[in-house]
């Protein structure tokens, strides 16, 4: 066959790799039968001409495109993987619905094991500063800026880590003192993002020791994986509940898919029958448990 071409979210074209789809498909939970065969259906139906008719050179269609025949397939195979699958999408719900971001992240700090606040006002050196996440234990004092993006496309960039480093340059000998905690000074600055970094931004904080963690950066200790180790799932991921559905839930401050499986009764207040409830609990109940792939 011709080879055939994807066009990123930031415009660029290149050659498609089954390889990089599979492996966030598996990594989703999906078997390996089920990410062949939405591997090999995307792959005929690009040759065919189905994503953009009027493109050359054997066929080409964006990430976009290819994520929602993904997910749409994978939904039919396994709501739960679905899910997973569009975590990252999921997350972007957060900025029609009003829901503060920073709430999200205080939560993931608080199920690791920290006390969290949000939104602290804190005296440097020079000026105050309101901080945006706050996360301590008895003997670790974190502080967090946190950058959310709706778009996938809007990295973090070099402007916004040398405002955070100047930020922590006046913070950083100013000795705390919170609940259940030795008084101290920051232990650890963090620039936090739910999308990506500019090669320059990563660049600039390796060499001034700035800590940032991202999407999927870095390797380790990325914002995905402490999702996946807290269970932290949103209600945005889930495929078995209704967009208004999900937006009523969210208006009540209901925002993570655990919570819905301690809290029954709130399904049952939004109308829903006894059959959708047990959907619904059964998809939360597969992505809460879902381990993903070493």
């Amino acid at each position: 066959m011709n080879p055939i071409f994807i066009i990123k979210e930031d415009g660029v074209r290149e050659e498609f790799d089954p390889l990089k789809l599979e492996d966030s498909l598996i990594k989703s939970g999906a078997q390996p039968t089920m990410a062949d065969k939405i591997i090999r259906t995307i792959v005929e139906e690009i040759h065919a001409g189905v994503c953009d008719p009027t493109a050359e050179e054997g066929g080409t269609c964006s990430v976009h495109a290819i994520y929602r025949k993904a997910f749409e397939m994978l939904k039919q195979m396994s709501a739960a993987a679905a899910a997973r699958y569009s975590l990252r999408r999921s997350i972007m719900e957060f900025g029609p619905t009003g829901f503060p971001f920073e709430e999200y992240v205080a939560e993931i700090y608080r199920a690791r094991g920290y006390k969290a606040l949000v939104g602290q006002m804190v005296l440097g050196g020079c000026v105050p500063h309101e901080v945006d996440v706050i996360a301590w234990k008895e003997n670790e004092l974190i502080m967090l800026e946190v950058k959310y993006h709706n778009d996938h496309q809007n990295k973090t960039d070099l402007k916004v880590a040398l405002y955070v480093k100047a930020r922590y340059d006046d913070i950083k000998d100013t000795v705390f003192e919170y609940e259940g905690m030795t008084p101290r000074k920051i232990d650890n600055w963090i620039l936090l993002t739910n999308t990506k970094f500019t090669e320059t931004a990563i660049r600039y904080a390796e060499c001034k020791g700035l800590n940032m963690i991202g999407w999927t950066y870095p390797e380790k200790e990325n914002l995905l994986s402490m999702i996946e180790e807290t269970k932290l799932h949103p209600i945005t991921c889930l495929t078995t509940l209704s967009n208004t559905e999900k937006s009523q839930l969210l208006e009540k401050e209901i925002v993570l898919c655990k919570t819905l499986y301690e809290k029954t009764e709130i399904l049952k207040e939004l109308g829903l029958s006894k059959e959708k409830i047990f959907a619904v609990l059964n998809e939360v109940s597969e992505i809460i448990n879902l381990r993903p792939r070493e």
